[in-house]
């Protein structure tokens, strides 16, 4: 469910709501093995030559590896999101070009499919704040059977007048 409402969605001009730090907090369970970790680290949106963001996100994950042994290592990810026919709605792409899944806080537009052979990602993303926004990706098929729950959170840029 969205915690947002349509009004407020559809005057967020997404390039500029994401530019700049955010941290990040991410719940992962493999429901086909009740196991269960999470994600903490930082995610940066940076503009890029070709008037894309270029998206990075660095952190540490701990995850409950089947038979009980933990496995705690570094994690990270890229991506890049190009202006789409809205200023409200942003294309994601993998770094080598491909397309992934459109990105928008609109009720009618916040929830995407994404097929990687043999399995469905279901992603749905919620506005929540002008420094807080959440997205899910719901993971089903053959191969995986995962629910990936994330919070993004402005990060606060000291010496910034001790707000967000």
């Amino acid at each position: 469910m969205n915690s947002h409402t349509p009004d407020a969605a559809s005057a967020v001009n997404l390039r500029a709501y994401l530019l700049g730090s955010w941290s990040v907090d991410r719940t992962l369970w493999d429901r086909s093995a009740d196991s269960r970790g999470t994600f903490t680290g930082v995610a940066i949106f940076i503009e890029a030559d070709d008037d894309a963001l270029r998206y990075r996100e660095e952190g540490t994950v701990q995850w409950e590896a089947p038979g009980g042994k933990p496995f705690t290592g570094p994690a990270q990810r890229e991506y890049v999101l190009h202006a789409s026919d809205r200023p409200d709605t942003l294309e994601v792409f993998f770094p080598d070009g491909r397309p992934f899944h459109r990105m928008s806080f609109l009720t009618a537009d916040d929830s995407e499919l994404h097929w990687c052979d043999p399995d469905t990602y279901r992603v749905n993303y919620s506005l929540v704040s002008r420094d807080e926004y959440r997205y899910s990706w719901d993971v089903s098929g053959p191969t995986k059977n995962l629910l990936l729950q994330s919070v993004l959170r402005r990060a606060v840029v000291p010496g910034a007048g001790g707000g967000r």
